[in-house]
Formats: C-alpha cells, structure tokens, sequence
C-alpha cells in the first residue's frame, strides 16, 4: 500500500503510539484523519495534511461522523482514503475480587462498570471505527498491479492478551479479542482488496511507564525483556506500522512486538 497522497485514520493519534505514528505518516507524505478527545500537538496540528474530529471512542455516533467527516476530506484533498489504525485504548488495572484482610468489608467482585468500559473503548470502539471506515474504503479504486489493493486495518493488542497479569483480566479479554478478530477479519476483506493486521506491543515508554517507581520499572526491564533490555519507543511502534501498510504480504497476523519479552507472572 502506498502511504504518500493517501488517507489514514488514526483513533488516538493525539498522544503515545498514535501520535508517533501519525508524525510517521506525514513524513510518508499522507494525510491523517485523527479522531481522538484532545487534539494533538501543534507540531502535528498545523499541518494541512491532518484534519482532528473530536471523538469519544464510545460513542458510535460521534465515531460515525467523524468517519464521514473524513471521508468528506478526502474528495477535498485528492488523497483517497487507505486504511485505519486503532491506537485509541485505556488500561484497566482491577482484581477479579478484593478481600479486606480486616474482615471489616465482605469481599467486593470487579466492578462491571470497569469491564463494561474496557471492552466498550478497547474492543468496540475499534469494532466500530472499522467497521464505518469499511463503507468507503471497500469503494475505493483499486491500488495498480497484481494485487489490487485497496486499504489495510490495523488494530492494536497487547502483550497483555497472551500472558496478562494479575488485575488484567478485563484488559487481556479486550486485547485477546482482537488478535482472534485479526484473521476471520483478513479473511472476510480479502474480496475487497482489504489487509488486517495487529500489533501486541509490549511495555512501551509511556506517561504510565513513566508513574512507575524506580523498582517496578526494574523488575519489567530485567525480568520481562530480553533484548534490548529497555522499554520499547513510540518510533519503533510506528515503524511496525509503516512495515505492515508497506508490504502486501503482511496479513491476517498479530505481531509481537517485545523485544523478545514476556510479561513476568507478577511483578
């Protein structure tokens, strides 16, 4: 898939891994649709390649007219519409039951309003984006040569949906999710010129990295990743991107992206 004169949504782009990989694309020369609550940065903003719509994730009217918005854009600029990337996402961290050592509180069971929004921003939410972005990109002129392609999904898992750890299970359940969405997706859009692919990153540099103290940013370092023994960076991230638009063979796969690591049991 090419990138320069093309049309990318990005849902999160305004900050992390969106954003990186949004700066990513316009260095590609495409146009970004960034559909996030915040704007991005103005570094990224001013550019008249980028068009911002304010979108909360779960709002599948809100995701509606974004989409359509960008849609619009695109019969503006010239610069066909060519895949989504769903960066939007939360982390959840909460046990399956919390029990008062005290004795003074009956045990308390996960919240099901903590379930509900995990699965509603991480799992529907991008459901929904690429499902309403599906409507125009399967209408877009083929790309030339053999393949004819016409666009490329890219969805965003975790290191969580393989071996999440204590507190994550709503989180792994929406990250598992999409790596079994990954391929009946590809499989369903091959008649339409259309790839899937997931990314599972690993522990990422990341405002939420950064909260950690010194001990468990350690412990994630040297007990999880075994090259190279760092944090991964947003740059690396977007990299994986522009590898999976780029080349026409990657499909229907989630792809680890670790540093060979493995999220350790507990920290």
């Amino acid at each position: 898939m090419k990138i320069e004169k093309r049309t990318f949504i990005v849902s999160g782009g305004s900050s992390g891994l969106g954003l990186a990989t949004v700066r990513s694309l316009l260095v590609g020369g495409a146009y970004v649709s960034v559909l996030d609550l915040s704007a991005p940065p103005e570094d990224a903003r001013v550019s008249p390649r980028v068009r911002f719509f304010s979108t909360d994730i779960t709002d599948a009217d809100a995701i509606e007219a974004a989409v359509e918005g960008s849609a619009a854009w695109t019969q503006e600029s010239g610069a066909p519409l060519a895949g989504v990337i769903n960066c939007a996402g939360v982390g959840i961290a909460a046990k399956l039951i919390s029990v008062d050592k005290t004795g003074a509180r009956p045990p308390e069971p996960h919240s099901l309003d903590v379930w509900k929004f995990a699965l509603n921003v991480n799992l529907t939410g991008t459901f929904n984006l690429t499902r309403l972005a599906l409507k125009h990109l399967v209408r877009v002129a083929p790309e030339e040569g053999e393949d004819g392609e016409r666009g490329v999904i890219v969805m965003v898992a975790s290191a969580a949906a393989f071996e999440g750890q204590p507190g994550q299970t709503a989180y792994s359940a929406t990250k598992g999710a999409l790596a079994a969405m990954t391929l009946p997706m590809a499989r369903d859009l091959s008649r339409y010129g259309v790839r899937v692919a997931t990314i599972a990153p690993g522990v990422f540099a990341s405002s939420m990295t950064d909260a950690m103290n010194a001990k468990t940013q350690r412990s994630l370092r040297t007990e999880g990743i075994v090259y190279p023994q760092r944090f991964g960076k947003p740059d690396e991230f977007a990299q994986t991107v522009r590898w999976i638009l780029e080349c026409p063979y990657v499909n229907g796969e989630t792809i680890r992206l670790s540093g060979a690591g493995r999220l350790p049991a507990r920290l």
